[in-house]
């Protein structure tokens, strides 16, 4: 069993003892606690706060166990049920709400499943806030209404066709030009939400031909839901032997996007990002940012249109901190995650999808001639485990010192750029770990350099 409190929520799997597993008790602490922080906090004069989930099998029992916890603490509750991450985030907005609840273990396997938090602007907390409910499900610092101030519970089903009309009404999704080519589209949506509202946005772009793989929103992942390539035989077969134009691949709350070529060769989840941006750029020109150890083919293609990116440290809501900070018009992570704020800040699957087939559209190529036109990199990603009571600190610092003249970034351990590569170190918060990134034109040069930052942390050690 496992159990995981952290700034972005708690995750975990279901059952076991209390505190060991996400059990009932688990879940109540920790709604609860978050009521408390919204309580405290919200702007708003209303007492509402907005419940998604995912079709894991233990959902609807979780989203039961949440409701009811939101009324005892005197909040109203709309319950959309069945719908992605981004399509909470647009309800909160859509409620005008004090917060919301996304009910999602995202990529993690079928026996997990997690509460992340939202505020009134429909995005996840901060490092602080999230410190803050931390506080208070530790001193169990909450105090639940009266018999006289419980709550309600209200279900609006409707929020997937809104988020679905919201993303057909941005300038830069070609409708005419997407029906106008005559896609056929397949979609492996891992027997998640994203195989009820994935076909459907398709079917609203004019895609007249979607060939589907697990779309049965049942909650048994046919496979690991993590969309990368190791996991994706089927689509890639599926899209050769159908001779599809591009198949599409969601995770389970559909926050994540990987594209498959033609012929099922993998386009590459950095690429998802980059692809997209490059559409944007050239209608919309302005700055862009992804995280620290994401591709630095963004960067290439941002400066290619005159304009500047920016990295941020690894965690969406870092990277919406720094879109904000810079105006970008485009941003994202390198796992498939873009972020187009002419909509919202989240990560949004459904975006992506409606802005690549504009893309793909309006180029006249295939997905497979779409790829050569970008950088090419290879990142190959690792980790270094280290005897408990070593200084990992002292270790990055070493490192930093070590390649003193190489720009350096240490917002988020150490991330070093070399002329034609780098490497991003991070420790893990949890074990005696270094996480190791690293990324060059091939797979082979990305290898090697890894081993050799190792070597270099071994001799320090």
């Amino acid at each position: 069993m496992a159990l995981i409190k952290s700034i972005s929520g708690i995750r975990g799997t279901i059952g076991g003892p209390a505190g060991e597993g996400l059990t009932p008790l688990d879940v109540v602490k920790f709604t609860a606690a978050y009521a408390t922080f919204i309580d405290k906090t919200t702007s708003k004069k209303n007492r509402t706060i907005v419940v998604g989930r995912d079709a894991r099998l233990s959902g609807e029992m979780v989203k039961n166990l949440v409701i009811s916890t939101l009324i005892g603490m005197g909040f109203d509750v709309v319950d959309i049920d069945l719908a992605s991450t981004p399509t909470t985030e647009l309800a909160v907005t859509g409620e005008d709400a004090c917060g919301g609840l996304i009910l999602t273990a995202s990529h993690n396997p079928i026996q997990w499943n997690a509460l992340k938090m939202l505020n009134e602007r429909g995005e996840f907390l901060n490092a602080a806030e999230g410190a803050e409910v931390l506080r208070i499900v530790e001193n169990e610092d909450f105090n639940f209404a009266t018999v006289h101030e419980l709550g309600h519970v209200h279900r609006n089903t409707n929020y997937v066709s809104r988020h679905i009309e919201q993303v057909l009404a941005l300038p830069l999704v070609d409708v005419d030009a997407i029906r106008r080519a005559d896609f056929t589209v397949a979609v492996d949506a891992v027997n998640s939400v994203g195989g009820v509202i994935v076909p459907e946005l398709l079917n609203a772009l004019g895609v007249k031909t979607v060939v589907k793989l697990n779309c049965e929103p049942t909650g048994y992942f046919a496979h690991t839901p993590e969309p990368l390539p190791e996991n994706l035989g089927d689509i890639a077969s599926l899209v050769r032997d159908t001779k599809a134009d591009v198949g599409f691949v969601v995770d389970p709350d559909v926050d994540r996007l990987a594209i498959v070529a033609d012929g099922g060769n993998f386009f590459g989840e950095e690429y998802t990002l980059v692809s997209i941006a490059d559409y944007v750029l050239r209608n919309t020109p302005g700055n862009t940012v992804s995280n620290m150890s994401s591709s630095r083919a963004l960067r290439d293609v941002t400066l290619s249109h005159g304009c500047e990116y920016n990295s941020s440290a690894v965690g969406e809501v870092n990277v919406t901190a720094k879109m904000k900070e810079t105006g970008a018009v485009i941003g994202g992570e390198g796992n498939g995650g873009v972020i187009y704020p002419e909509l919202h800040y989240g990560r949004d699957a459904m975006v992506g999808i409606a802005l690549f087939l504009s893309l793909l559209a309006k180029s006249g190529k295939k997905v497979s001639e779409l790829r050569k036109d970008y950088p090419a990199y290879e990142i190959y990603k690792t980790k270094l485990e280290l005897t408990p009571g070593i200084d990992v600190d002292a270790i990055l610092e070493a490192v930093k010192e070590k390649f003193a003249s190489e720009k350096i970034s240490d917002i988020d351990g150490v991330k070093i750029d070399f002329e034609e590569s780098w490497v991003h170190l991070r420790k893990s918060n949890t074990e005696p770990i270094i996480r190791i990134y690293a990324e060059a034109h091939t797979a082979t040069e990305a290898e090697g350099l890894a081993a050799k930052i190792k070597s270099v942390i071994d001799s320090f050690i």
